[in-house]
């Protein structure tokens, strides 16, 4: 199974998908990790241009749903979309529903190592966390 994680530095799950600046990419066989990858994630928090969410609810009371941020979370879900599942310590609401309608499962956990949060996820243990959406 390939899982596509939320990450700053490798190593820990990144607390919000939207401003973390890679991807670790993970292939988990068996329970053990066989392959490891690093892939460079668009973040529109680093952009200057950059909207607060506030201004991206297309539905109201509901950040992250306007046509904008849907294409800001396509530039991000495009170096992963070969994965099954995206892990992250939280995330808008936009960005979740997208990524289940592109087909890649997004899970939110409070786990911090990207090794055992992937391990988790592919032996189906890993609990969405889904009061963790903002």
């Amino acid at each position: 199974m390939k899982i596509a994680i939320a990450t700053d530095d490798g190593q820990s799950v990144s607390q919000h998908f939207g401003r973390a600046g890679s991807f670790a990419v993970l292939t988990v066989e068996d329970g053990v990790i066989v392959w490891r990858e690093l892939r460079d994630k668009y973040s529109p928090h680093s952009q200057p241009d950059r909207q607060p969410h506030e201004d991206d609810a297309g539905v109201p009371g509901v950040r992250g749903t306007s046509s904008a941020a849907q294409g800001k979370h396509l530039r991000m879900f495009a170096a992963i979309e070969d994965c099954a599942v995206l892990i992250a310590g939280g995330m808008g609401r936009g960005a979740y529903d997208q990524a289940s309608a592109l087909g890649i499962c997004p899970v939110v956990t409070s786990l911090r190592d990207v090794d055992a949060a992937a391990v988790e996820c592919a032996a189906g243990r890993l609990v969405d966390e889904a009061e963790r959406l903002h």
